[in-house]
């Protein structure tokens, strides 16, 4: 079966991006380059395509009920207008997946989660919901936009009718707005340790938008140089760092996850948390610009203490950067190495935070 296109599809070969296949969809990897385009949303603004993650509606009664149960978060701490970041949580304590909650009103909410697990995400749901919870799935009739960067939320109040909306949102607040004429919910929020909005709107209105977005100098950017940005600012990815068998505490994920509710895998999760865990999400650059990739082995002293679970080069920091699972007891500043095609390379064990904006 082909790959299925995001209605932003053509805008991305007409601007020369290279297409490659991406979680069931054809997404556009690169335009201008890794660098070029990471550097774009560090010093100004960029945007991605990011239609092809799953959004989703919940309604009914009984919503707030539900979703604590079936997610790792305190949910009903949001405020009507307000999200949060979480995790669906499996019965052994490992992780459905990662997703982002949003408060519309008492009864409804919306959630973000991502494009290679859709299909399971939502069957697991199902089967959970016991509680008469409505829930309706928007991805194909609509287009999110991620627009990121020091300048994205200037950018962004400049297209809207409401720009000190959009300037005062909070960190996952909502604003509905039109944007250069289209109507478009913003969610302060994104996926590569800059400020921003991802934008949503109908599948009609996408290229619209897009456009209104380039010729307001913002840089189109695609998943190579969105990968850099996440693993610089210490942003996990479902497959790499998070799956269904790890725990979110060996994630660092403990600030994500309630410690008075009671919700799927809270048992094991709690235990995990009070009893450690045998590895730990770590950070390590690399003293070179080597580039370390995912199951590689790291070495302390030329013994194995874990492998490499991402890895990038920094262009921002040049130099290569990897997370890794490490062995609980490897402390951070302990000098290590990756093995790269059976040559120890040298290394740092640093924290998983690379980079954190500043302001």
């Amino acid at each position: 079966m082909s790959d299925l296109r995001t209605p932003l599809y053509d805008e991305h070969v007409a601007l020369g991006a290279r297409i490659v296949p991406f979680a069931g969809y054809e997404m556009p990897v690169q335009y201008s380059g890794v660098i070029a385009e990471s550097k774009a949303v560090r010093d100004g603004a960029g945007m991605f395509d990011v239609s092809h993650m799953a959004r989703l509606w919940f309604r009914g009664p009984r919503t707030l009920e539900f979703l604590e149960h079936i997610t790792s978060n305190d949910v009903a701490k949001l405020e009507d207008g307000r999200g949060q970041y979480s995790l669906l949580p499996n019965d052994q304590g490992g992780v459905v997946d990662d997703i982002i909650v949003y408060r519309v009103g008492p009864e409804t909410f919306r959630m973000v989660v991502n494009a290679a697990n859709h299909a399971k995400d939502v069957e697991w749901m199902r089967g959970h919901n016991a509680f008469g919870v409505e829930m309706e799935d928007e991805t194909d009739a609509t287009v999110m936009i991620a627009v990121q960067g020091p300048s994205a939320a200037e950018i962004v109040a400049g297209l809207s009718d409401a720009p000190e909306a959009i300037q005062a949102a909070g960190t996952f607040g909502l604003v509905t707005t039109r944007l250069a004429g289209f109507e478009c919910t913003c969610a302060r929020s994104g996926y590569t340790g800059e400020d921003g909005f991802e934008v949503i709107c109908s599948s009609e209105d996408g290229p619209g938008v897009w456009r209104a977005l380039l010729a307001a100098g913002v840089a189109p950017c695609g998943l190579g140089s969105r990968d850099v940005l996440r693993v610089e600012a210490g942003l996990p990815l479902y497959g790499h760092e998070l799956t269904d068998d790890l725990s979110p505490i060996a994630a660092g994920l403990g600030w994500v996850i309630g410690k008075t509710k009671t919700f799927i895998g809270s048992e094991p999760i709690n235990a995990a948390r009070a009893n450690g865990t045998p590895t730990k999400l770590q950070g390590v650059r690399m003293e070179g610009k080597r580039l370390p990739q995912p199951g590689m082995k790291v070495l302390v002293h030329g013994e194995p203490v874990g492998e490499v679970s991402s890895g990038i080069y920094s262009p921002l920091l040049e130099a290569g950067l990897a997370f890794a699972y490490l062995d609980a007891s490897v402390k951070l500043g302990t000098p290590c190495a990756v093995e790269i095609r059976g040559k120890a390379e040298p290394a740092t064990v640093v924290s998983k935070r690379f980079y954190q904006r500043k302001g």
